[in-house]
């Protein structure tokens, strides 16, 4: 059975049109955390991301890392991401983070919490020890990402 042009180019038409509408459908890792009151720059740049997901009835929030990687940001603070991160994930908060640690003098916390300190432009990083503020600004862009060889060689 042969199938007339038009019809095969109608066809085609539906199957494009499903197939962009299904890629609309899931919103980067960076959408999903600005859309629940967070900066989307706290996870690396899409490239370094392999997979993630939300699951949007308990929060969790995970992110697989191509690998585990350094980023720093604009104000010098470095971040170390294990190859997996997690959390739960609610309006302005990711709480019970895993796969995330940053430097303080010289000693590497994990980050057990991030939360938005709502129209102060704020940011609240719960270190475990401490509380650490860091304007919001500092974390609307993702950071490039670099193993842990390159940071040793001096690339940032």
């Amino acid at each position: 059975m042969t199938l007339s042009l038009p019809l095969l180019l109608l066809v085609l038409a539906v199957v494009t049109s499903a197939t962009s509408s299904a890629t609309s459908d899931n919103p980067t890792i960076h959408a999903i955390l600005r859309d629940n009151g967070l900066p989307g720059g706290l996870v690396p740049k899409s490239t370094y991301i392999s997979s993630y997901s939300f699951d949007t009835e308990t929060g969790l929030l995970t992110v697989n890392l191509t690998q585990p990687c350094y980023a720093r940001y604009a104000d010098t603070s470095l971040a170390y991401f294990d190859n997996y991160i997690a959390g739960n994930l609610s309006f302005g908060e990711l709480n019970r983070v895993q796969g995330l640690e940053q430097e303080e003098l010289f000693v590497w916390l994990p980050v057990k919490g991030i939360i938005e300190e709502k129209g102060s432009g704020v940011i609240l990083f719960d270190i475990g020890l401490a509380h650490k503020r860091l304007s919001r600004s500092l974390f609307e862009d993702p950071p490039d990402c670099h193993s842990p060889d390159a940071l040793i060689q001096g690339e940032r």
